[in-house]
């Protein structure tokens, strides 16, 4: 590439970024309404898809616009405000934030640890787990898909419950269990090929994991969560004091 064509590939970026930011946020283009086609976009702009394509790439890191496969582009709504400190369950975190919350049950898996979910749960040899993977909503959009490991052995009849409620719930309320203590990992990865689907994401896109391991009122460790966030949604709020005891 010359470096007249860099210089011009580089102004049509910044053109294009500047110009679809400031529609964004001026509420010209609305949070959620879709974008126009990358073909589109190159004609209306005068440039390549490839310089399209870069400049939606880049706004979607800044969680201004997300991707859904095969759909196209998108105006993301605002962020959701998450403290993983706090112990409101998801349906009430959202509710406070006015938003809607919905939860579907994708699947129940029976399974002995293995993995990273033996090594978040410490488990000794032939554990024996349940893995409960559920995708959540907001305002009719799916943006977490969580995997909730639990050690079996702590939790039996667990699986006859609904578990499109809150899980915190039913540990208190059938087993008397009160999480006093958890262990968080936040990590930006790639989103795995189930996750992805779930999400309707492309194989690989970045996404957000955040890995919480939680021990009962008498220290021992009962369960980890991995929740899988598109990263667009969110923003980590850390607060030392539990919204839910003040």
């Amino acid at each position: 590439m010359s470096v007249t064509t860099t210089r011009q590939y580089g102004t049509q970026l910044t053109y294009i970024k500047q110009n679809l930011r400031e529609q964004i946020q001026a509420g010209v283009i609305h949070q959620g309404q879709k974008l126009p086609s990358e073909r589109e976009l190159s004609e209306l702009y005068g440039t390549t898809r490839i310089t399209v394509k870069d400049a939606l790439v880049s706004l979607e890191t800044e969680g201004l616009i997300y991707r859904e496969e095969r759909r196209g582009w998108y105006v993301s709504p605002e962020r959701i405000g998450y403290n993983p400190l706090s112990r409101t369950h998801f349906h009430q975190m959202i509710r406070e934030q006015d938003r809607t919350a919905d939860t579907r049950l994708i699947r129940v898996r029976n399974e002995v640890a293995s993995g990273e979910y033996a090594r978040a749960l410490d488990a000794g040899p032939m554990l024996p787990i349940h893995i409960i993977e559920r995708l959540r909503y907001i305002d009719g959009r799916a943006v977490l898909f969580v995997e909730n490991v639990l050690k079996a052995a702590l939790f039996e009849g667990i699986l006859t419950e609904d578990l499109t409620q809150s899980l915190t719930g039913i540990y208190r309320d059938k087993y008397h269990y009160e999480t006093k203590r958890s262990r968080f990992e936040v990590i930006p990865t790639s989103a795995p090929a189930h996750v992805a689907k779930a999400l309707n994401l492309a194989n690989g896109q970045p996404i957000l994991k955040i890995c919480r391991i939680n021990y009962k009122q008498d220290g021992e460790l009962m369960d980890c969560e991995f929740e899988y966030w598109r990263p667009d949604a969110v923003v980590i709020r850390i607060d030392s004091v539990d919204p839910a005891v003040r």
